[in-house]
């Protein structure tokens, strides 16, 4: 890894760490990132002189001088965040500490491009704005994505369920739109940050899983988001499953886990069979009304997504596998993933292993663009 590279992972990981309130000081920094203190000193140095941060005040002596404490510099103002879906948005306007102050789902079409997309965004954060915020200054603009998108460049790599964007920066759309830093991610890469900011470091190793019209994952290693080269990893939707009747999957292939596990997928499979539950909504309606086919699709799904994930877990060997995205709402799809994970798994590996629904629910890609735009967004004061 080069050197301007390191600096930008160190960058990052203390702005985290000073925005959880996991380090307060020099001293907590060099014990977190386990790294030399001269080296968090010089991102310390750094820092300060971006006025990211500020140092003021000292803390509790532990037998040598006492520490100066470090704190986020917090400016007046809002940032919006937008994850997008196939067909809806959840907007939602958050401080800078983080914490949302309003949200709203609208309908888009995602299909329609990034320009109309971007056009219904702006005018829900208008809206909101007026309503929630009156006359605070828009500081940033963070954007989840529902495909591949590298990291930190923003740049969508062939989503499949997308048409019409594969190469486009949304960044610079948002750039030019909103004149303020942006953000952009995938979106369960963005929720599974949001349920990581939730939970808390305790949670240990944690592999996400966005479980919606589509299906996406992360690994959550060390309290950091595992990217991997290029930043596109976690693309469990298109792992090869058994059982999956070689359907065609949207990205060319046959037999991904896309075609038999996720919401669309279950939608038209109901649909093939006369059904009127055509849409995710409709399936969660149709669960809790206890209808026996779609109950029986849904559990059938649900195993499905627990034995692409059994690999996953006897390499990794995480501490919890949390399930978010709309069928996470869903017990029966849950835990039939849960017994499938038991199942295929060595005891050794879930003998401690927590499986559960996310505790972020909706909003757990909004709190992780908040968190993204906090602490990797330019927050120079101007």
């Amino acid at each position: 890894m080069s050197e301007p590279s390191i600096s930008a992972t160190l960058r990052d990981q203390t702005l985290s760490l000073l925005a959880n309130g996991e380090a307060t000081s020099r001293a907590d920094l060099v014990e977190a990132l386990q790294v030399a203190p001269s080296t968090v000193t010089s991102v310390v140095r750094r820092l300060l002189e971006e006025g990211a941060i500020l140092e003021e005040g000292v803390g509790r002596s532990t037998g040598g001088r006492r520490p100066r404490i470090l704190r986020l510099r917090e400016s007046a103002g809002i940032h919006a965040v937008a994850e997008l879906g196939g067909q809806h948005a959840r907007v939602g306007l958050c401080g800078p500490d983080g914490a949302l102050r309003a949200t709203a789902e609208v309908a888009i079409d995602i299909a329609a491009g990034p320009a109309a997309v971007f056009d219904v965004v702006a005018a829900t954060v208008t809206r909101l704005s007026g309503e929630a915020t009156p006359g605070q200054a828009l500081l940033g603009v963070g954007v989840a994505l529902p495909g591949p998108v590298e990291f930190p460049g923003g740049r969508l790599i062939g989503p499949a369920r997308m048409p019409g964007w594969s190469g486009v920066d949304p960044r610079t759309h948002l750039r030019e739109r909103f004149a303020v830093p942006v953000v952009v991610d995938n979106d369960a890469k963005a929720a599974a940050i949001g349920e990581h900011v939730i939970r808390g470091r305790e949670t240990g190793d944690m592999i996400y899983v966005k479980a919606g019209t589509g299906i996406g994952a992360c690994l959550v290693s060390g309290g950091q988001i595992h990217r991997g080269g290029r930043g596109l990893s976690g693309d469990v939707t298109h792992v090869r499953v058994a059982d999956s009747g070689e359907r065609h999957c949207s990205c060319g292939s046959r037999g991904c886990l896309e075609t038999v596990a996720s919401g669309a997928a279950l939608a038209r499979q109901l649909a093939e069979q006369g059904s009127p539950a055509t849409t995710t909504r409709d399936i969660m309606t149709a669960v809790g009304n206890a209808d026996p086919t779609v109950v029986t699709m849904v559990r059938h799904a649900g195993g499905l997504l627990g034995v692409a994930l059994s690999g996953l877990v006897n390499f990794l060997n995480p501490d919890a596998v949390v399930i978010g995205g709309a069928l996470s709402s869903l017990d029966v799809y849950v835990a039939a993933a849960r017994g499938m994970l038991y199942e295929r798994c060595l005891p050794s590996m879930t003998q401690s292993l927590m499986i559960e629904a996310s505790v972020a629910g909706p909003d757990a890609a909004l709190v992780g663009l908040g968190h993204l735009l906090r602490t990797t967004a330019d927050v120079r004061p101007s």
